[in-house]
């Protein structure tokens, strides 16, 4: 007996150790892919029809400030590789929320009409009241959170299951996209950009741009920090997370608000950009594991990253040529997206 009683301090002694250890691994992994993440900003600002190393880039910033290339990084590629990096945060962090709240691998802004709803309350106040159009933003996120709503209602029948929740967004999704139809074809003489907003592109996005997405892209980023454990106790199962004492409704509640708020700014900006939001989650989930404490930071800066990358990608591949950067995002998610449906992992 006396040996028993020796040997539980020691394994609890191991199991803290290994905590510890755990812990440092993480936050390493989190550096790299920081400084990943940094590696694809300056690359955004040198690359494109004028090529600079990052020396230089960082001369034109902060020391040759009355040159051209201080002109070309601060007026066209700064801002608008800061949109895309906020971008890449609002729609992985959307996704993240997703995929958690509903316990549905395949969730993303895009595939279950999360996107399609933010998309419906831009088309509408871009198309018949473009007087008002500095309310994008807030119509966006109103659309976007009516749709995970009505999305999430039809879905529930005593719980909630994944394939019920495809399918109920599947169908919203081709109801809010015959809206924006016909809102093309009844207003064919104001559709200058839209098409550009439907793929999805980062083609002239400047300062005024940033502007607008920054303070939705804050609010949604502080309030998913500040909730990892309550997602946490909530991929227990809701019998479970009762019983820790959350509030199971009222929390998701919550969490599908910021999601909303986050796929919202973002479309409100770039546009219809698809499958960042269901890449990027389960890519950071492989590299750092299922807790939501490191989950959402990986995910944020991860999501910055890649959409940064593909941006540059989608300047220089066609060189002069820019083609927008929704459909190098779709040529990467439609194959990573028929993965996991045969895959059909999990998220716990």
């Amino acid at each position: 007996m006396a040996d028993i009683k020796a040997s539980i301090p020691k394994k609890t002694e191991v199991d803290l150790i290994r905590r510890k250890e755990a812990h440092r691994r993480k936050l390493v992994l989190l550096i790299l892919l920081g400084a990943a993440c940094i590696a694809s900003f300056v690359v955004s600002l040198g690359k494109g029809s004028l090529k600079l190393s990052p020396a230089e880039v960082v001369k034109a910033l902060y020391y040759d400030v009355d040159t051209v290339n201080h002109q070309i990084i601060w007026n066209v590629r700064l801002p608008r590789t800061l949109v895309a990096g906020l971008v890449g945060i609002c729609l992985s962090l959307s996704g993240v929320i997703l995929q958690g709240v509903m316990q549905n691998p395949l969730a993303a802004p895009n595939i279950i009409g999360v996107s399609s709803g933010a998309g419906l309350a831009a088309f509408v106040i871009m198309i018949i009241f473009p007087q008002y159009y500095f309310l994008v933003p807030t119509g966006a996120f109103l659309g976007a959170l009516l749709a995970t709503l009505l999305i999430y209602t039809l879905a529930w029948k005593n719980g909630i299951q994944p394939m019920r929740m495809i399918l109920a967004g599947v169908a919203v999704s081709s109801f809010l996209g015959a809206g924006m139809n016909a809102l093309m074809m009844f207003f064919p003489e104001r559709l200058v950009g839209v098409v550009d907003f439907m793929i999805g592109g980062l083609s002239a996005r400047t300062w005024p741009h940033f502007n607008v997405i920054l303070p939705y892209a804050l609010l949604g980023i502080g309030i998913s920090i500040l909730l990892p454990t309550s997602m946490n106790i909530l991929m227990l199962g809701d019998e479970v997370a009762t019983g820790l004492g959350l509030h199971v409704e009222r929390i998701r509640l919550l969490f599908i608000a910021v999601a909303a708020l986050l796929a919202g700014s973002a479309v409100s900006v770039v546009g219809l950009l698809g499958f960042v939001g269901l890449i990027v989650p389960h890519t950071a989930r492989l590299i750092i594991g299922s807790d939501y404490r490191y989950l959402f930071p990986a995910t944020a800066i991860l999501g910055a990253a890649v959409v940064m990358l593909c941006d540059t990608v989608a300047r220089l591949i066609l060189d002069p040529i820019e083609i927008p950067v929704g459909i190098i995002m779709a040529l990467i998610g439609g194959p990573f997206f028929l993965y996991l449906l045969r895959e059909k992992r999990s998220v716990r």
